[in-house]
C-alpha cells in the first residue's frame, strides 16, 4: 500500500516516521524547506517512544497516485494543498486530520465525499523545526465518515492505522469534532503569551480563562442546538462538570491537568504556527464559536476577544505578558 502525508507538520511528521518504522510505503509531501531539511538529515522523532530518525521519501508535491492520503496540513492550508495535488487524489481514499469542524466540507469542493473519512487526533505532537518533531504523549486516533454511514473503507483504515495508533471508529464524529473543539480551544492562551502549556497554565488565574473560554462555548453550542458527544479521553461529563464547578476550584483542577500533560514542553497548535511564522488555524477553533453566535444571534465576547489577541500576536510577531491577558480578559469571563 502506497501512503501519501500531505502535511510536514508536527501531526504529518509523526503519522509519516511511524508508518514508515511500520515498513509502509510513505510519501511525505512538505515545504521547500522542510523538504531539503528531511533530504539531508532524515525526519528526527524524539519523546515518548524514544528518539530515532527516520528517512523515507519527501517531496515538494505528489508525483502519483497513493492509495491512500493523509491530509495533515491546518484547515485555512486544505485548499492550496488540495489544488496542488488533486491530480492525484480524485480516486484515492483521503483522511482528514484538522481540528475544527471545517475541513471536510473544504475537501467536499474537490473530491468526492464517499473518498474521504474524517479523523480526530488525540495524541500529541510539536514541531518548530524542520525536519524535527517531539511526540509528546499516546492517544486514540478516532475516524468515521462525516457525510455518510462508515464503510468497508473505514475499516481498511483502521486495520492500517491501528499498526501506529489504538484507532476507534465511531458513528458520530461530527458531534466529537465539536467537543474536541473544547479541548483545542484552550490553545489560544499559550500562544498569546508565548508560552508552552505547561507554563502558562501553572498559574491558576490564567487557567480561569480556560473555564470560561469552556462556559461561553459551552452556552452557544448548547443554543445551537449542536450535540456533542464524548472523546474516549475527554467525556462530555468533564466538559460539564468543571463549567458547573466555582470557577476558581474548576481552575485549579484544570491548572493541575495541563501541567502534567507531557514531560517535554507541549506548544499548542496555534503557537506552533505562529513560531513557524505562519497563519494559524484560531479562526477554526475559538472562531467557531464565534460563528455559531452569529449564526443564532447570540454574543462571545470572551472568545471573541481572544481571537483579536492571536490575531494581533500574527501581525506584532510580539507576545502579551500575563498581566495584559487578565486584564483584558477578566470582565469577559462568564
Amino acid at each position: 500500500m502506497k501512503i501519501a502525508v500531505i502535511g510536514a507538520g508536527a501531526i504529518g511528521n509523526v503519522a509519516a516516521g511511524y508508518l514508515t518504522l511500520n515498513n509502509e510505503t510513505v510519501y511525505l509531501i512538505g515545504r521547500p524547506r522542510t523538504v531539503k531539511m528531511i533530504k539531508k538529515n532524515g525526519l528526527l522523532i524524539s519523546g515518548a517512544r524514544g528518539e530515532t530518525r527516520v528517512n523515507l521519501e519527501v517531496s515538494e508535491r505528489l508525483r502519483e497516485k497513493p492509495d491512500v492520503a493523509i491530509l495533515a496540513v491546518k484547515t485555512q492550508d486544505v485548499e492550496e494543498a488540495l489544488k496542488d495535488n488533486l491530480a492525484f487524489l480524485k480516486e484515492t481514499c483521503l483522511l482528514t486530520t484538522q481540528n475544527g469542524v471545517r475541513a471536510d466540507s473544504l475537501v467536499a469542493h474537490h473530491l468526492p465525499v464517499e473518498n474521504t473519512i474524517s479523523s480526530i487526533v488525540m495524541f500529541g505532537a510539536t514541531s518548530l523545526e524542520e525536519g524535527k518533531v517531539i511526540h509528546n504523549f499516546d492517544g486514540d486516533w478516532i475516524i468515521g465518515k462525516m457525510f455518510g454511514p462508515n464503510d468497508s473503507s473505514v475499516n481498511a483504515l483502521q486495520a492500517l492505522l491501528n499498526n501506529i495508533f489504538p484507532t476507534i471508529i465511531t458513528d458520530d464524529i461530527r458531534g466529537m469534532k465539536y467537543l474536541k473543539i473544547f479541548v483545542n480551544a484552550n490553545n489560544c492562551i499559550p500562544a498569546i503569551l508565548g508560552m508552552s502549556m505547561q507554563e502558562a497554565f501553572a498559574d491558576p488565574s490564567v487557567s480561569r480563562i480556560s473555564i470560561g473560554i469552556w462556559k461561553e462555548g459551552l452556552g452557544i453550542v448548547t443554543k445551537s442546538n449542536v450535540t456533542l458527544t464524548s472523546l474516549p479521553d475527554f467525556p462530555l461529563e468533564r466538559l460539564g462538570g468543571l463549567t458547573a464547578m466555582p470557577i476558581d476550584e474548576a481552575a485549579k483542577i484544570f491548572s493541575g491537568i495541563m501541567i502534567n500533560l507531557s514531560k517535554e514542553p507541549l506548544y499548542g497548535s496555534i503557537l506552533q504556527s505562529i513560531k513557524r511564522g505562519r497563519a494559524s488555524e484560531i479562526d477554526f477553533i475559538n472562531g467557531e464559536f464565534i460563528t455559531l453566535a452569529k449564526e443564532n444571534a447570540l454574543e462571545s465576547p470572551l472568545n471573541q476577544k481572544l481571537v483579536e489577541m492571536v490575531h494581533e500576536v500574527e501581525r506584532a510577531n510580539t507576545f502579551f505578558s500575563k498581566e495584559k491577558l487578565l486584564a483584558e480578559t477578566e470582565k469577559l469571563i462568564p
